[in-house]
């Protein structure tokens, strides 16, 4: 029965659920009935095509049968989940349901009882769990590096939009050495597309060696199969990674990789989303009025940065899940214990809330203007900021106490251009160096941080 989305338990299938829905063919409830229906029948054409002698059945399977095979590896009925469950009011196994679905499914084609038992031939639930997961994790990395990929493309549009206007840098929250925007926004570029290609290269693995994972129901049955090479030839035929050595589970450490990686990505995120929310704070970037949006139910004036905000919490909790999930999934009790299996349901839970931020901080991107006008007015309040440059200049050319002087005459102290120039003309400097440092304005000392953009 369809959930309204007012009743949901959840945000992401009430409040965020079109937020969400780029997320559902690959992990919903859903999505790892129809991996597990196609693995089963994968497997079972993989039996066919490599027919072991001591599986005679494999040469007996009508062309009707194969073609049913081939529908439920390829395109699984859309209704074939709703069945699923179905059957699992009655079994209270999901994966044993899905494999009696198949078997009702290839039955009906006109399979013999002998064709009937290849179906999860040798195979514990694990064998078809971990592929499907892996699967899902695979298909649901590729829609999400798009997002990502999008997001990154905008802030180096950005960075490179505003790599010339000069800014005043602020660390421990004090004036410090200028800077650009677009600089600030290129590091955070550069660090995203660091974890960007972290996550991407991590292998996704995947294990089908029986129960305990050593060949023993495969063996016996058919003791002059070569069963590692069969499986190993089985999984990579769904491009992922053969694990040759594992229990009955396969042990999840790549899967705590991938949720490490993911979780990299969103601490660099939310870093973002605070600078960003302080800089709105201060003025030194603008929001665009939305017409009909509300900021404040008080407040008529105010246009709160609620993207960046949402970004920020919707991150927080992703990352709660996906570290639980990185230091608990790796973990199992001897060959096997059955706490993953209700951990590894929330994996779209976690992926799901980064999505909504990732979304919603480019959304919150494309409201955001700068306002060179208040950059300007604080870096021209901020003349003390050319102590360093003047200290540098007295020890490059071997003026000795130099930091020392500059601390006295700069710290806790508001500086002006007339100040600072009369300073200036006091130091035991020639002619050329004063005229350079009595030119220098807080806007100029930015370095090399308009060049270092275009690094990105």
């Amino acid at each position: 029965m369809p959930l309204d989305a007012l009743e949901a338990l959840s945000p992401l299938d009430g409040r965020y659920a079109r937020s969400t829905d780029l997320l559902r063919p690959h992990l919903s409830e859903a999505a790892l009935i129809r991996e597990r229906i196609r693995i089963e029948a994968q497997w079972l054409l993989h039996l066919v095509k490599h027919a072991p002698k001591e599986l005679p059945a494999t040469l007996r399977i009508p062309p009707e049968v194969l073609d049913v095979a081939h529908e439920l590896a390829n395109d699984t009925p859309a209704e074939a989940p709703t069945s699923v469950k179905a059957i699992e009011l009655k079994t209270n196994h999901d994966v044993k349901a899905v494999e009696y679905w198949v078997r009702d499914q290839l039955d009906s084609a006109g399979a013999s009882p002998a064709v009937l038992e290849l179906v999860h031939f040798g195979c514990t639930s694990e064998d078809i769990n971990n592929l499907a997961y892996a699967r899902m994790l695979s298909s649901a990395r590729e829609t999400l590096l798009e997002v990502l990929r999008h997001l990154i493309d905008t802030l180096r549009e950005l960075s490179g939009l505003h790599a010339p206007l000069a800014m005043l840098a602020r660390t421990h929250g004090q004036a410090a050495s200028p800077t650009t925007l677009g600089k600030e926004i290129a590091n955070t570029v550069s660090r995203l597309t660091h974890t960007h290609d972290r996550w991407k290269k991590v292998t996704i693995r995947g294990k089908f060696n029986g129960a305990v994972g050593n060949y023993n129901a495969h063996l016996v049955a058919a003791p002059n199969t070569d069963w590692p090479q069969l499986a190993k030839s089985f999984v990579e035929s769904m491009g992922l990674s053969f694990n040759t050595i594992t229990t009955q589970i396969e042990p999840h450490d790549w899967i705590a990789e991938y949720c490490d990686a993911i979780a990299a990505t969103n601490v660099v995120l939310i870093d973002f989303s605070r600078d960003i929310w302080g800089y709105i704070s201060l003025g030194y970037l603008k929001q665009r009025a939305v017409s009909g949006e509300v900021g404040s139910s008080t407040m008529p004036h105010k246009i709160n940065p609620i993207d960046f905000e949402n970004g920020e919490g919707n991150l927080g909790i992703a990352n709660a899940l996906l570290h639980h999930f990185a230091e608990k999934l790796p973990l199992s009790r001897w060959q096997r214990d059955l706490t993953d299996s209700t951990v590894l349901r929330n994996l779209g839970v976690a992926l799901g809330h980064t999505l909504i931020a990732w979304n919603s901080i480019e959304r919150g991107l494309a409201k955001i203007e700068a306002n060179p006008e208040r950059i300007a007015e604080d870096l021209d309040n901020a003349w003390e900021v050319l102590g360093e440059a003047v200290q540098t200049v007295l020890r490059a050319n071997g003026v000795p106490n130099g930091y020392e002087l500059l601390k006295e005459f700069t710290r806790g102290r508001q500086i002006d251009a007339k100040i600072y120039k009369k300073f200036v003309s006091t130091l035991p400097l020639g002619i050329e160096e004063k005229t350079r440092l009595a030119a220098l304005k807080p806007s100029d000392y930015v370095g090399l941080a308009a060049h270092l953009t275009t690094q990105v």
